[in-house]
């Protein structure tokens, strides 16, 4: 028995034990993988990785050592399918494709959906794009820079060319006919377009309904009329706020003049829900964009601006501390405490502030309910900051023996994270009025007036009251 038929067995194994099908990727795989790549064992690989789906093949490439990338891919040969590529992290797939010729290139993008092939497309540089597309076919090169032509994250980048459409005047026996006689449907679809003359979608007609109706009964009698149309140049934020408000399965794209020209379907949304949601959590943490396989120096230079940004607001919080030099060096307690106030504001801001955020880009938090909201939150901090004002306040009394200084340290605690709820609500809104994407400065401007109104409160109190 060799190792291959071993590890087939005792997956088996597990599957019946469990109950369940193993998904996914685990380090032993990872590891038994690496160590036949350096042996050049392809027999072991391709018996292991038989089958794989695309995103976890893609994930097992991610995984490898750098050095191991292309060897694998030169093991696999015609076995990786084309889709691992768009799955591919996009700093890996850059590495992977700066050591294939365009041609290379080209082939696997022919067999790619159109959104994945101008999503791998786009980030290539303009003359690389240029050499690739030489290597592509007229009429599929066409289509392709039409696609690249949209907007970068608009519904053009999304859709799909490929698509059914019917005139209303057909009758079901027709539509299903020219179903089976055409040989370049889409490889899945949900429902069936009902265009007009001028080839503007008038209604749609989901496969169930088109398979229960009988023959002669016409498409205009049983379409739904009530459907969604998406603009070619909207937002990818907004149409996948559409497909999930009203559970869309998928939805016409259309033109400035109204006319079908492609369609959207849920798969594809739900990537970009998934992205949107990636990149508002790192926004939030002050990173542009996902590095964890970027280089060294790529990293450094996308994360320098906002540390940058994060070193002139604690300047500033700074210069309002030693506005009371004094009154820290006559008061020693002071300077043990007044970390305390900071944290607990710049914690409470940023609770609210990711509530705020998510709220907005929901469509939750309009300019109908902002105050209601706000006064929720606001009500949220008092009460929040009243408990904890009373245990760090005992706490602080009982430590430094002096009731003074936990009323000092309870009343700033007080203030200070009722303003972080106000600021952690009024930035974000502010910021998208603005046109600026809340997620990417929020947490800077909320943390900078926490740090600035804590470190005032505590200290201009403890001036106030023990000097």
């Amino acid at each position: 028995m060799n190792d291959a038929q071993e590890h087939r067995e005792e997956d088996a194994a597990v599957g019946e034990d469990s109950g369940t099908r193993f998904y996914g990727l685990n380090d032993e795989i990872v590891q038994e993988i690496q160590e036949a790549i350096e042996r050049e064992d392809a027999a072991l690989i391709y018996e292991r990785l038989a089958d794989w789906h695309s995103a976890d093949m893609a994930d097992l490439i991610e995984q490898l050592k750098p050095k191991l990338r292309l060897p694998f891919l030169q093991i696999m040969g015609e076995r990786v399918d084309p889709d691992v590529y768009s799955d591919l992290d996009e700093n890996v797939r850059e590495h992977l494709v700066d050591d294939m010729e365009p041609a290379e290139i080209a082939a696997f993008l022919n067999e790619l959906e159109l959104d994945d092939a101008v999503d791998v497309l786009e980030s290539f540089e303009e003359d690389e794009q240029r050499e690739v597309l030489k290597e592509i076919p007229a009429d599929e090169r066409v289509v392709l820079q039409e696609g690249l032509s949209y907007g970068e994250d608009s519904a053009g980048r999304l859709m799909q060319r490929n698509l059914i459409a019917v005139p209303e005047y057909w009758d079901i026996g027709q539509t299903i006919d020219y179903m089976r006689d055409t040989d370049d449907l889409p490889d899945e679809f949900y429902e069936i377009f009902v265009v007009d003359p001028r080839h503007h979608p008038i209604g749609t007609l989901s496969l169930n309904r088109a398979m229960r109706s009988k023959r002669q009964v016409l498409v205009r009698d049983i379409m739904d009329t009530e459907q969604k149309l998406i603009p070619v140049d909207m937002d990818q934020e907004e149409v996948a706020y559409l497909f999930q408000q009203y559970r869309l399965a998928s939805a016409a794209v259309v033109n400035e003049d109204g006319a079908l020209i492609g369609v959207i379907t849920v798969d594809d949304i739900v990537d970009v829900i998934s992205e949107e949601a990636e990149e508002d959590i790192l926004r939030l943490g002050g990173v542009s964009e996902d590095d964890l396989f970027g280089s060294v120096m790529s990293t450094t230079r996308a994360r320098f601006l906002w540390l940058f940004v994060n070193l002139l607001t604690a300047i500033a919080a700074s210069v309002a501390i030693g506005l009371f030099d004094a009154t820290m060096e006559a008061i020693i307690a002071l300077a043990v405490l007044m970390p305390i106030v900071a944290s607990m504001g710049g914690n409470a801001g940023t609770q609210t502030l990711t509530v705020a955020v998510r709220a907005l880009a929901t469509k939750e938090l309009t300019a109908g309910n902002m105050l209601r909201i706000l006064s929720k939150e606001t009500m949220v901090a008092f009460l929040n900051g009243s408990i904890f004002a009373v245990l760090i306040g005992i706490v602080a009394w009982l430590w430094f023996s002096s009731l003074n200084i936990g009323l000092i340290i309870a009343l700033a605690m007080i203030v200070n994270i009722i303003v972080a709820a106000v600021a952690g609500m009024i930035v974000p809104v502010t910021l998208d009025r603005m046109k600026i994407d809340p997620a990417i400065a929020s947490s800077v401007f909320v943390t900078t007036v926490t740090d600035i109104v804590g470190f005032v409160a505590f200290l201009g109190l403890a001036t106030i009251v023990l000097l």
